[in-house]
């Protein structure tokens, strides 16, 4: 796989940006630090026709805490980026709002998660849309328009039925996780270039942004913390756990958790049916929000993962599933009609990875597997699903290493992997 990028990329998330705009006030672009939301933003505001306030710039920042109406009054949209560093604009905005409602007015982008900030959180309630950017999706980097989810939903077995056969390797889907989705990282010539990339990355998120939200006691901790968290991605999380290996106490370690959240280096996967039976369990399971960022906190290079041991071959395991399940999450985020997701897991150990529901109720699940085929025993989790919520269920999709799409029976498939972003 080439890890260079040809100049810019198209963005999924341009078109459902202009729809927001089109029915809110104001729109919020949010997502990890050098994601693009810079470049979707000027990119919107060159389609708009509005003006860029970049307050990121320490210069422009000052101006605008010291007037903030001054940047956000007058007609056509405004574009603020990185707008939490100067959160008093939102008191502007709401003022400006309270004359002029109408839809369009602002976007807005931010590097924090907008709940995290107290008066931000409260300042444009009812009249704000949140869309999250996340890193490249591996149809976006291709240059192939991701339509998998959609296709599931409509037509499951026409969609299986049509696949061709995949001849993606296990090294090339390796070199896929560790490259992740970050443009500046896979812009890099040389992996050891895209390494340092990486380490700068996660040191200036932890050093800036974590310090920016909160004025924390034991900053030394956080990358220690967050490389621990980085052992557990694809995994139901243990707070506990993580803070005896930290060396912090559990409180601590889960307001810690919450912070590295805030700046979306890490999510975790809420709990799926809790109140389906009661032999689901409720904890949710944590991910690195990007593969590639995962794998270098466990420096973990493409030879190490493609290893026939069992360390190697768990750890696969586990960044196969937080990449797959990344992509899954990134397609439901660009979906006209809203999404539920979430891990399914029982007290017996069943688990499906990911679980999809519409607000209409239709299910589709995903079990993610490292392996070159999918016995039928591992098929139990998805049956058990689909027992449990009847017609609603859609779909059970195992996806895998191996290269064929089939239907195993009612309901059940397998797809290769790459099936996610090949049209």
């Amino acid at each position: 796989m080439s890890t260079s990028l040809p100049g810019i990329v198209s963005r999924r998330a341009h078109r459902l940006a202009l729809d927001r705009m089109a029915d809110d006030p104001v729109l919020l672009l949010e997502g990890p630090r050098s994601v693009g939301k810079s470049t979707l933003l000027r990119s919107l505001a060159d389609k708009v026709g509005a003006r860029v306030v970049d307050v990121d710039n320490p210069a422009i920042r000052d101006a605008v805490i010291s007037d903030p109406s001054t940047f956000v009054e007058g007609e056509g949209p405004v574009c603020i980026d990185e707008y939490q560093k100067a959160p008093i604009v939102l008191d502007a905005i709401k003022a400006e709002l309270n004359r002029d409602g109408e839809p369009g007015r602002f976007i807005l982008t931010g590097s924090t998660r907008h709940d995290s900030l107290p008066a931000a959180a409260q300042a444009l309630t009812g009249r704000l849309s949140r869309l999250t950017v996340y890193p490249l999706s591996q149809g976006e980097i291709t240059g192939t328009r991701e339509t998998l989810i959609e296709n599931l939903f409509r037509d499951p077995q026409g969609t299986v039925a049509s696949c061709p056969a995949s001849s993606t390797t296990r090294d090339e889907y390796i070199d896929r996780i560790v490259g992740g989705g970050f443009p500046l990282a896979l812009s890099r010539s040389t992996s050891t270039a895209r390494n340092r990339w990486f380490d700068e990355y996660v040191a200036l998120t932890l050093e800036r942004d974590v310090r920016e939200l909160s004025k924390i006691r034991q900053s030394a901790q956080l990358p220690k913390l967050l490389q621990r968290l980085g052992g557990q991605t694809a995994q139901v999380i243990n707070i506990e756990k993580v803070a005896r290996c930290t060396g912090i106490d559990a409180s601590t370690a889960e307001n810690y958790t919450a912070l590295l959240e805030a700046v979306f280096l890490v999510y975790r996967l809420p709990a799926w049916g809790k109140t389906l039976n009661a032999r689901s369990a409720g904890t949710p399971k944590l991910h690195i929000l990007d593969s590639g960022v995962a794998a270098r906190l466990l420096r973990l290079s493409p030879a190490k993962l493609g290893l026939r041991d069992p360390t190697a071959l768990t750890e696969l395991g586990h960044l196969l599933e937080t990449f797959a399940v990344g992509e899954l999450i990134k397609q439901a985020s660009w979906l006209s009609d809203p999404v539920t997701v979430g891990h399914w897991r029982t007290h017996d150990h069943d688990e499906v990875d990911l679980v999809l529901e519409r607000d209409d109720g239709a299910i589709l699940a995903f079990e993610v597997k490292a392996a070159g085929r999918v016995p039928g025993d591992d098929f139990r989790a998805l049956r058990k699903l689909r027992s449990a919520v009847g017609d609603a269920f859609v779909a059970g999709v195992a996806l895998y290493l191996g290269g064929r799409s089939y239907n195993l029976e009612d309901r059940l498939y397998t797809m290769p992997i790459d099936r996610l972003w090949t049209e």
